[in-house]
């Protein structure tokens, strides 16, 4: 079992010098990976129900300082070695599919092939308001935006043609560093979890409930399977708490990542309890 951190770049770890600590101590520590999360804006007064919590407001409040999730993980690629950098997730059908893959090849490459692209698709409908785009587009476009991507990356004559986006012939560089960024797909929808199983490297529902886990990871493997994928090649990753207990069920249930909050806000607090989560679980698997 491999455990990430997720949050990594929000609240109190928008201060460069936490986050710094909070990156190295986990590599020092032997978690596996980073997962940065985004907002480009909150907008005030929202309405939107926030899916993760039962007050169906963002924790921290709407004055909560949310980082770009990809400069972060930049500055934690020149100050780590081999941890791996992740987006859990990028807001995807926000953002133009050259822009997004420019950045995150580059990212690959400058961390030497470390990266992980989580998106999802959005939840909060007065920030597609904001930056104008029709909310209710978004899985369509996020399911073009990933081929798209890819299409960058794996030729070198790149070309798309699709409803939301079209280019090319064009030419993006730097490629990848293994040819390809893994594409981990976020949320907990059952769309979701049919993107996985369509378009997905990856499946990140971010909960950790042993049924609803279940139901999810059957939907991918089925979609998987009737797109003639291999879900058994699709990597799956949950929520979940630091305790050898937790562990084995989700094995059971094909999970291979775990993804934890950080222990503590402060570094006194953030070495200790990752310390912890080293010895007590980590080194005993």
């Amino acid at each position: 079992m491999k455990f990430g951190l997720m949050f990594v770049n929000s609240g109190p770890f928008a201060n460069h010098e936490l986050f710094a600590h909070l990156v190295q101590t986990a590599e020092q520590c032997g978690f596996e990976s980073l997962w940065t999360v985004e907002h480009v804006v909150i907008p005030t007064d929202y309405q939107t129900p926030y899916p993760y919590s039962k007050s169906g407001k963002i924790p921290g409040g709407e004055d909560v300082p949310i980082p770009d999730p990809l400069l972060p993980l930049g500055f934690a690629a020149a100050i780590t070695k081999t941890i791996r950098l992740a987006t859990g997730v990028v807001i995807l059908p926000q953002r133009h599919p050259l822009y997004i893959a420019k950045e995150v090849a580059t990212l690959d490459v400058l961390s030497h092939g470390r990266v992980i692209l989580g998106v999802g698709s959005g939840w909060l409908r007065e920030e597609f308001d904001a930056l104008g785009l029709d909310f209710h587009s978004r899985g369509a476009r996020t399911d073009e935006a990933i081929l798209a991507m890819r299409a960058c990356w794996n030729n070198d004559l790149s070309s798309f043609n699709g409803k939301h986006f079209n280019f090319g012939p064009v030419r993006s560089y730097p490629k990848p560093v293994r040819g390809n960024v893994p594409i981990h797909i976020g949320g907990h929808s059952e769309a979701a979890a049919r993107r996985a199983g369509r378009l997905g490297d990856g499946f990140f529902p971010a909960l950790g409930e042993i049924p609803r886990l279940q139901a999810l990871f059957s939907i991918m493997r089925s979609t998987a399977e009737r797109y003639g994928r291999d879900p058994d090649q699709i990597e799956l990753s949950c929520l979940g708490r630091a305790s050898l207990e937790a562990v084995k069920p989700l094995e059971d249930i094909g999970v291979s990542r775990i993804v934890l909050a950080p222990p503590a806000f402060d570094k006194e607090g953030l070495s200790r309890g990752l310390e912890k989560i080293a010895e007590e679980v980590m080194s005993r698997l």
